[in-house]
């Protein structure tokens, strides 16, 4: 059981946390919710070790293990992705280890003096290499891989720097998945998943034995993931025992609840209150007028929990731009031999609103980053029309932002003319309202670090906005106010998110990335998934490059060349398939050999016999070789059937 008691968390004069008390039980599973800036964060850094509370303690059960996902960009050591998998889980180390001793057994003679000792020490790591998986970590990595939307095959070798900042989440997330903790502490954890990866990662959840406490504004998630929920509201904790919808029914009705308790409670203190002006200086009633100040002293005050802020408001007009806003021209792009795309171009004009999208590792991020000059391409160009003044959102925007002042003091910073009290208004409207707009960046929590990075966007007279994935750390009711202010916005939009219900009534037309190359869909969001779903119907396969607009009907030559070729492809993988079989089934035996002679090595009266041991010790040696032989072939054939 996890115990906090008396927890208490300031930043300066700002109380976050205010004397909260929780029990966590094993195998819970918490949704942590509450408004951007309650302190979700801040309690998963707390549970995880990371910060200190100011007052309180924080029991963790004994033997436990915390993984924690942080909701920013986290750094990632640039070596190859599996290679980080291995060093995260504690193998690398381990393993390098056991060689190391492996090698010494194999030249130690049967009297050595110093082989009983350097057998119990190949023994004490061989088990710690079980206990973490070492021997079947690679088969579990690759399973994770791929279910996070990675292709293993490949992607397992790159360096982790060539992967995107959203990539990059996802590969702290599979660190994560594989690291055997007890507890996990996730925040945001679907921000940077499509839904294939994010319906994967439900299922990984589900079967999970440990203890889940989550952050997320993915009510989807939430409610198939979580039993309890967690509250965070005016620095205490509400706990509610059930599933999220049901929580929010039993939240409003707690809320209303309390609010006739509160006018009850102030009538109390209003009576009360004119007892004591009214019998202060009479002696009669001296007794009764201190025992009536005691208890207003010692009344708690019954506390309603801020309902949703609805502010209307114009954001101010932007100067007007050339027709043509952004064009492309022959964009390619590469990472030394992985091309991403080839050859793109594209016209963007005043006042569209525009959609990139594609699936994961298409390139938009990178398409966006070239746009915004921040990323230069392999091939062609990228220009801005007439009087274009573009405002870039990326996920890493919000580390722009100067930690030392305040949000008011960036506000201030946008070169905005609007007047002091108009600022308010829109601080307001992005839920940042009295004495809040003071508060210095650096205690703010990830979602406003971005709430303050978007207004700043919108404040700085641009007339284009290159937005990419700009929701991911909006609350509910913040995204809807962000959406209304894209819908008022009068210049020009080019967005990538993951949201459809966000897209589809603010787009007026989408561009796909689909195999490098760009498709062009007038319409909205729905209208392209309607006319994708019809394509894909229409056409089993669609040559890269091919015009997608125009159906042309085929003729029998150019049908009975397709079935043709469809029928040689066919062939091909089956031949494919044919030399993976006994190449599947030769990797099973060794691996099952491998861990006979393991466990083997892990026996008290095998380790005795030292010839025996160096047998063995050749054995596995041969079928190590061999087995990274053979996964070598497996990969190369896999990346065939593609």
């Amino acid at each position: 059981m996890i115990e906090i008691k008396g927890l208490c968390v300031n930043f300066g004069e700002q109380e976050v946390l205010r004397d909260i008390d929780w029990f966590i039980t094993p195998k819970s599973r918490v949704g942590l919710v509450g408004d951007n800036g309650a302190g979700k964060t801040t309690m998963l850094r707390l549970i995880a070790g990371i910060e200190e509370p100011s007052d309180g303690t924080i029991v963790m059960p004994k033997g436990h293990t915390v993984g924690y996902l942080p909701q920013d960009l986290v750094e990632i050591e640039n070596v190859s992705l599996i290679d980080y998998l291995k060093k995260h889980a504690g193998l690398e180390s381990l393993s390098i280890k056991l060689r190391k001793v492996e090698h010494e057994l194999s030249l130690l003679s049967e009297d050595s003096s110093v082989l009983k000792k350097t057998l119990a020490l190949h023994e004490r790591l061989q088990r710690e290499f079980e206990a973490k998986d070492g021997f079947s970590f690679e088969v579990k990595a690759v399973q994770v891989l791929r279910g996070l939307g990675f292709y293993p095959e490949n992607d397992s070798i790159r360096l982790t720097s060539e992967f995107s900042g959203g990539w990059k989440m996802r590969i702290a997330l599979a660190a994560l998945l594989l690291s055997r903790s007890n507890i996990l502490l996730l925040d945001e954890p679907t921000n940077h998943l499509d839904t294939e990866s994010m319906e994967w990662l439900e299922g990984w959840l589900r079967d999970y034995k440990g203890t889940i406490i989550t952050v997320s504004h993915d009510r989807r998630f939430l409610d198939k993931m979580i039993t309890s929920v967690a509250e965070l509201s005016a620095g205490k904790i509400n706990i509610y025992s059930c599933g999220y919808e049901k929580y929010l029914t039993e939240r409003e009705e707690r809320i209303e609840r309390l609010k006739a308790e509160n006018e009850q409670q102030k009538g109390k203190i209003e009576d009360t209150q004119r007892f004591i002006e009214r019998f202060r200086y009479k002696a009669t009633k001296a007794t009764q007028v201190q025992s009536r100040i005691k208890q207003l002293e010692k009344m708690e005050i019954i506390e309603v929990a801020s309902t949703s802020k609805n502010i209307k408001f114009r954001f101010p007009e932007v100067p007007r731009s050339g027709l043509n806003v952004l064009t492309g021209n022959d964009i390619s792009k590469a990472y030394g031999d992985k091309k991403v795309f080839e050859g793109l171009n594209f016209s963007i004009q005043r006042g569209e609103r525009v959609a990139l999208v594609g699936v994961n590792g298409a390139g938009k991020s990178t398409l966006l980053r070239i746009l915004n000059q921040s990323e230069p391409p392999t091939k062609g160009e990228a220009k801005l029309g007439h009087n274009v003044k573009r405002s870039y959102f990326s996920q890493e925007s919000a580390q722009n932002l100067d930690y030392d002042h305040t949000i008011w003091q960036e506000i201030n910073n946008t070169g905005s003319k609007l007047l002091e009290g108009e600022k308010r208004k829109l601080l307001g409207a992005f839920l940042f309202s009295g004495d809040d707009i003071h508060k210095q960046v650096s205690i703010l929590s990830g979602g406003e670090k971005s709430r303050v990075t978007l207004l700043k966007i919108l404040l700085s007279k641009s007339n284009l906005l290159i937005l990419d994935e700009p929701t991911n750390h909006l609350d509910y009711e913040t995204k809807e106010l962000f959406h209304k202010a894209l819908l008022e916005y009068g210049g020009t939009i080019l967005i990538v998110s993951h949201d459809r219900a966000f897209l589809d009534n603010l787009v007026d037309r989408v561009i796909e990335i689909r195999n490098g190359q760009l498709y062009n869909y007038p319409g909205n969001y729905s209208e392209f998934i309607e006319k994708r779903e019809k394509q894909i119907k229409e056409k089993a396969e669609v040559k890269s490059g091919e015009s997608e607009t125009l159906v042309s009907e085929k003729g029998k030559e150019q049908k009975r060349a397709e079935a043709e070729e469809r029928n040689s492809l066919y062939r091909e993988r089956k031949k494919v398939k044919d030399k993976l079989k006994p190449l599947e089934k030769k990797i099973e035996e060794d691996e099952i050999r491998k861990e006979e002679i393991s466990n083997m090595l892990c026996d008290a009266e095998v380790l005795s016999r030292s010839i025996e041991v160096q047998e063995l010790m050749v054995e596995l040696n041969e079928i190590e070789n061999a087995l990274k032989e053979n996964y070598e072939k497996w990969e190369e054939l896999v990346t065939e059937l593609k």
